[in-house]
């Protein structure tokens, strides 16, 4: 068994201290690398959120013909591999003589393990017993056409308990490690932080679309989640960076969708039958979220010795103002006929948009009704913004203690 770098201080260590030498048997991590049993960890959130992509692509292409189709394989993988991963743990620290995690574990119902790996287990435990109810629901209602239904609900639990015991356990192992082995450790940790702001938005695609980019809904949509992941690993991380990497990675899947789904031919097997699909329907060009997470690492690395509530009122707003400062020209850019091309894939219309929708037309829906509601919800954004700011540096701050 690979020995691990532990510190046996306590889980609510100050933050930014550098950990106290590891005991004997503590410190060969820093010279073996990161344990198998994290990349299994990001693999799997890394299998569910490909999937759950796909997925939408497949429904959008072909439409649901099996339960057994490869999009859902790779999703419920996920479920597997986090139970491989943290029943590892868990099982080892519990009845291992010698386990390195013993003394740095917490104890639920007889069990010994790190936290993040009890959140896992249950993460794996939700999605999998999501699967026949979605089979079911399939079997009774039909194919869904919305992200959002019961079973989609519980899957999407299940998947967020992964990645949260996922990055909890990130977080304990690069809070504890050495000086040597924790950029490796930070990596990763960001890694699958871009996962979670990939999925945090994937949930939202019946909100964000290209034709609702123009309404204050949109804008409360985005910020609903999205300020408090970039600001919360963040400041867990302590990279100068880390939102416009975390940024870069959902925009770097987005992008890999897009241009690759395209080239494998699909057609449909359900109707009705609206537009004529030949191959595999992407998802939307992604949104700029780049910018103002590059404007909030600007904001968070000198504002260190701030009030947190002052903090995240200017880092909240200024995420809000960047966003709309440049998704609304640009949202208007998709709409035209330079966008609808294989780069910003503007084109795409899955076979069951009826010809006379606002997406297939190309034209926004405006869902307020007048200039005083757009102007009220987009306080209400600039509120909610400012709030999950605020959440996510506690949250941030938080991580940073994490030990066990």
């Amino acid at each position: 068994m690979v020995a691990l770098p532990m510190s046996l201080a306590t889980a609510t260590a100050d933050p930014g201290t550098e950990p106290p030498p590891s005991p004997a048997g503590y410190g060969e991590t820093s010279r073996a690398g990161v344990p198998w049993y994290l990349w299994c960890s990001a693999l799997a959130v890394t299998s569910a959120y490909v999937g759950g992509y796909w997925d939408i692509s497949w429904h959008r292409s072909i439409g649901r013909d099996s339960f057994w189709s490869a999009p859902h394989m790779a999703i419920y993988a996920c479920g597997i591999l986090a139970g491989i991963s943290s029943g590892y743990l868990i099982f080892t620290t519990t009845f291992g003589r010698k386990a390195p995690l013993k003394d740095v574990s917490v104890r639920i119902w007889g069990l010994s393990g790190p936290l993040g790996a009890f959140i896992a287990a249950w993460g794996g435990v939700a999605m999998l017993s999501s699967a026949p109810f979605d089979d079911w629901w399939h079997n009774a209602y039909g194919l869904d056409v919305r992200i959002i239904s019961p079973p989609h609900m519980v899957l999407t639990a299940g998947f967020f308990g992964i990645q949260l015991g996922t990055v909890m356990l990130l977080a304990a192992f690069m809070n504890r490690a050495q000086a040597r082995l924790r950029p490796a450790l930070e990596r990763l940790f960001l890694y699958v932080g871009g996962t979670v702001l990939c999925e945090s938005l994937l949930i939202k695609l019946e909100s964000i679309s290209k034709s609702d980019q123009h309404n204050a809904r949109f804008f409360i949509a985005v910020a609903i989640g999205t300020p408090a992941i970039l600001a919360a690993l963040t400041i867990a991380s302590e990279r100068r960076w880390a939102s416009t990497i975390m940024a870069g990675i959902y925009s770097a899947f987005a992008l890999a969708f897009l241009w690759i789904l395209p080239l494998f031919p699909a057609s449909p097997k359900l109707g009705p039958v609206h537009q004529q699909v030949t191959h595999f329907i992407p998802w939307e060009f992604p949104l700029l979220i780049i910018v103002p997470a590059f404007v909030t690492d600007l904001i968070l690395q000198r504002t260190g010795g701030w009030r947190p509530i002052v903090r995240a009122l200017v880092a909240g707003l200024a995420f809000l103002a960047v966003f709309v400062a440049v998704q609304w020209p640009f949202a208007t850019f998709m709409l035209t006929p330079s966008a609808r091309n294989w780069f910003f894939g503007s084109g795409y219309v899955d076979f069951s948009t009826p010809a006379r929708s606002a997406l297939a037309r190309n034209v926004f829906v405006y869902r307020e009704a007048d200039a005083a509601q757009f102007w009220r919800g987009m306080l209400i954004a600039a509120v909610v913004s400012c709030f999950m700011m605020w959440i996510g540096l506690h949250a941030g701050r938080a991580m940073r203690k994490v030990r066990r």
